[in-house]
């Protein structure tokens, strides 16, 4: 079951997370339960028959009910002991994967400035992009957990460094799939109180946010390669190797990455992806581009397909970089434990790697602003590293 806590985030396939809920329930059975359930249908977003409706009709990526990857992404790679090991010590008391101290926040300002390219990255898959005079919001995720049931799934592990109703004016909300990670409720209905932007999402994903009262005509769903304007900018909905789904179904929405060009940058939103060849395709058709924003982290040997190591990120921003250049910056870690791997260890390895392939980076604390182009400040070796608490 998807987000029972988040194992849609962590661990594909219906039954592992079928399993993990049943163990739940009876661990914690009684009126606890019952307190814990309380509020999740809302969360859980459209019913199916809504998604089907507002999903598939058209799309060579819609097949037999579902949406379909371009590389079919390999079965998971360990037995159900080693499942239930994963699975465990992401949401036990499993230190490694825990910060050993406090996490440094930048606290985010009250007034924000532009610049003809910026990012400031908010935790996660969060970030405030700014392109030629436009602001983008990214996946944006304010709750404590990102799970359909408020007291009970991953928590977040430093506070929003912003709040959310002292954002400036945005000209988009982008979402890249419907995971609870990616995509919050409650933030979802702030946006549509406190913002008059549109929600740009991929095929399916406006069925959950109709279903949670954002008008029709702020909603803008995209197929791969399908395109929208906003102002002088074009937003390109651009395949991802991923899957999605927020309760026993998968794959009934679809999922992706994002290209965003304006007169003068480009910018490209990986979202939650594993490595796969579409990038390249992605840079040839709509790169180079200044900034990359790519995850780095929840990932594991035994669901290698839909989540990127750090070495892969690297190679996934050499190829839609074809003239090697763009600046890199790690998404997808930090915010959340949805993996067992140390809590530090994807940003090391990403310093190594892009210093090992000549990529500048940058790895802002949360609430951070990056502007690239600001010489010395991206080398892999100027890289401070807060991290190491």
């Amino acid at each position: 079951m998807p987000g029972f806590p988040d194992v849609s985030a962590i661990v594909p396939g219906g039954k592992a997370a079928i399993r993990l809920a049943a163990g739940t329930a009876s661990l914690a059975a009684g009126g606890w339960v019952l307190k814990a359930l309380s509020g999740t249908p809302a969360a859980l977003g459209a019913s199916e028959a809504a998604i089907r409706a507002a999903a598939a009709a058209g799309s060579p990526n819609y097949r037999d009910g579902v949406f379909h990857n371009v590389e079919p992404s390999s079965p998971l790679r360990m037995d159900a002991e080693e499942n239930r090991l994963a699975i465990f010590e992401v949401i036990s008391g499993n230190v490694a994967s825990k910060p050993p101290g406090e996490i440094p926040l930048t606290e985010a300002p009250t007034r924000f400035s532009s610049d003809p390219l910026a990012v400031t990255w908010l935790g996660h898959a969060t970030a405030l992009l700014e392109v030629d005079g436009y602001r983008l919001l990214t996946d944006p995720v304010w709750s404590e957990r990102c799970s359909p049931i408020h007291n009970l799934g991953p928590r977040r592990l430093h506070p929003p460094p912003v709040p959310l109703e002292t954002l400036p004016a945005l000209d988009a909300v982008v979402i890249s799939h419907d995971h609870y990670d990616h995509l919050d409720m409650p933030t979802m209905r702030g946006l549509a109180r406190s913002q008059r932007a549109p929600f740009v999402v991929p095929l399916g994903v406006g069925a959950h946010l109709r279903e949670w009262g954002v008008p029709d005509s702020r909603i803008i769903e995209l197929d791969w390669h399908s395109q929208t304007r906003i102002g002088e900018l074009t937003l390109t909905c651009t395949p991802a190797r991923h899957y999605s789904g927020r309760f026993l179904s998968r794959g009934n929405t679809l999922w992706g990455s994002w290209t965003i060009s304006g007169p003068q940058h480009r910018a490209f939103f990986g979202g939650d992806s594993g490595y796969t060849r579409s990038f390249a395709d992605i840079g040839a058709a709509y790169g180079p581009f200044d900034l990359t924003l790519l995850p780095i982290g929840a990932y594991n040997k035994s669901w290698p397909d839909i989540h990127m190591n750090p070495e892969e990120a690297v190679r996934a921003h050499r190829d839609v970089n074809p003239d090697g250049g763009g600046l890199l910056l790690p998404i997808h870690w930090c915010t959340f434990r949805l993996a067992p791997h140390p809590w530090g260890e994807p940003a090391d390895r990403l310093v190594a790697a892009a210093a090992d392939a000549g990529v500048d980076i940058a790895v802002p604390k949360p609430g951070g602003r990056v502007v690239p182009g600001i010489p010395g400040t991206t080398d892999p070796a100027a890289v401070d590293p807060w991290w190491r608490l």
